[in-house]
């Protein structure tokens, strides 16, 4: 009887974890479907381009074809163009350098869109379908700064992808990729949604989706599809120590490509919105010296002249919190904003300024081409002066005429050495330029001297100052 019962109770164990397991089973996504019905319109891109390369001659007395014998062919061999007579010759060749990336094609007639910096300087661009089928891709037009290129072949009736809205995205959502990895096609890999507007650094106007998609060299321009088999991204950029997928993938929001693209086949170029403001992370530190209840929004830390900005009548020390009804909950949220607006369009921009709630027009103009949006020389030495009165913990010094005028400003100190103290605990460093303290310009030592006995002790407030070419806000707290 006992041996019955234990084998009943075996029984119910084996049913129960396989109960389990199929319901567990039953919970994971089922992407067959979905690629079965979106891989033919993901394709290959190869590109070629003819660079010049040397060879003959020798190195150090070593023959060049002795160091490819050991090394390979494509051996870097250091140019050399005093040669000693007799010791070699020399002649230059092409070489054609391959590179692999993936696109996808979103329109029947041959349109496709893949990565920038999969087809830059490319000579040839070479288009094969999942059909095996090659064609030539001349390039319709390409944006840096998206990293966003269109593609175009000679076909009809191809194959196409549907587009999705990020925005409509949630973080832990299932996400999946196809793309050339290593160039082998058609490869299929699947994740989450980690995050989202993700901002890179020199990427300011993407806001990055991240997820754990593994990504690898030849995913680039390939798409990333939701469970409804829409693409929501174009896979761009991975972090990696090891030139090798590590669970931090970036893809670039449809909208925002999608918007690229629309301008190259409009104009041929892509124009982007501009405002004509530095701003900064609002951190817990500063939201209490601005007398926030919690960090939110883009500082302005500086405004540029003659720009919508500064017209509109945007100052340093505001808080934007959002734009034509878009919250702004962090710094990098609001350059991609501005920056799809299309110019010459009012926005509506609600902000922060000394506690009170503001909101103002603001006409957006084109982004200057190579906008300096900060000035300054770049190189301020710290110790230009060498004697200076001790203020809070620091020698402070009138700022000299050629940097008020190479900053535009008619006021300023210059930050000498730090010493311990409420500078230093704020985050002043030596050569830093103090030119507010809670929104009060400082010509003079004596002007900190002054506030110093105005203001709350023990708070902090904030301190705007300039550091390299930036202007950035800091919290002071004055013991």
């Amino acid at each position: 009887m006992t041996f019955i019962r234990k084998m009943l109770g075996l029984v119910l164990l084996v049913s129960s974890l396989t109960f389990m397991s199929n319901v567990a089973l039953a919970d994971l996504p089922d992407f067959t479907q979905l690629v079965e019905k979106n891989a033919p319109a993901v394709v290959n891109i190869s590109t070629t381009q003819k660079v010049e390369q040397r060879r003959g001659g020798d190195f150090n007395g070593i023959p060049d074809d002795l160091l490819r014998r050991f090394f390979g062919d494509d051996f870097p061999v250091p140019r050399s163009d005093a040669r000693p007579e007799g010791k070699g010759k020399s002649d230059n060749t092409k070489k054609e350098m391959q590179s692999l990336g993936t696109g996808f094609i979103i329109s029947n007639d041959g349109y496709i869109v893949t990565n920038h910096h999969v087809i830059a300087d490319a000579d040839e661009i070479t288009v094969r379908f999942s059909d095996r089928k090659e064609l030539s891709a001349k390039v319709i037009g390409s944006d840096e700064r998206t990293d966003v290129a269109l593609l175009k072949v000679e076909a009809k009736g191809l194959p196409t992808v549907t587009l999705g809205q990020t925005s409509k995205l949630k973080v832990g959502e299932w996400v999946l990729a196809i793309g050339s990895p290593f160039g082998f096609e058609a490869t299929v890999t699947q994740g989450i949604v980690s995050a989202k507007d993700r901002t890179l650094p020199d990427d300011t106007y993407v806001p990055f989706i991240q997820t754990d998609v593994a990504i690898n060299p030849g995913n680039s321009g390939g798409p990333l599809f939701n469970l409804t088999g829409e693409v929501v991204g174009i896979n761009s950029q991975i972090y990696s120590r090891s030139g090798g997928f590590m669970g931090l993938s970036f893809s670039i929001p449809i909208e925002v490509a999608m918007n690229t693209v629309e301008q190259i086949k409009r104009n041929g170029r892509v124009v982007r919105g501009y405002l004509g403001v530095n701003v900064q992370e609002v951190t817990s530190e500063l939201s209490e010296s601005f007398g926030m209840t919690k960090p939110t929004g883009a500082l302005v830390a500086d405004v540029f002249p003659d720009t919508p900005a500064a017209k509109a009548g945007i100052k340093a020390g505001d808080i934007i919190l959002s734009v034509n009804g878009h919250e702004i909950q962090k710094s990098g949220n609001l350059p991609p904003v501005i920056g799809m607006t299309p110019v010459g369009q009012p926005v509506d921009i609600k902000l922060l300024r000394q506690g009170k709630l503001q909101s103002m027009s603001v006409v957006v103009e084109a982004l200057p081409e190579d906008k300096k949006v900060a000035a300054g020389s770049g190189k301020r030495a710290a110790k230009e002066a060498t004697v200076g009165k001790m203020v809070l913990g620091a020698s402070l010094v009138p700022l000299e005429e050629p940097a008020k005028q190479k900053l535009g400003i008619d006021f300023g100190l210059r930050v000498v050495r730090v010493d311990d103290g409420a500078l230093a605990q704020a985050g002043v460093r030596d050569g830093d330029i103090l030119l507010e303290i809670n929104y009060a310009r400082l010509n003079t030592v004596a002007d900190v001297q002054s506030l110093i006995s105005k203001l709350p002790q023990g708070q902090k407030i904030p301190m705007r100052v300039v550091r390299g070419n930036r202007a950035l806000f800091l919290p002071l707290v004055i013991e």
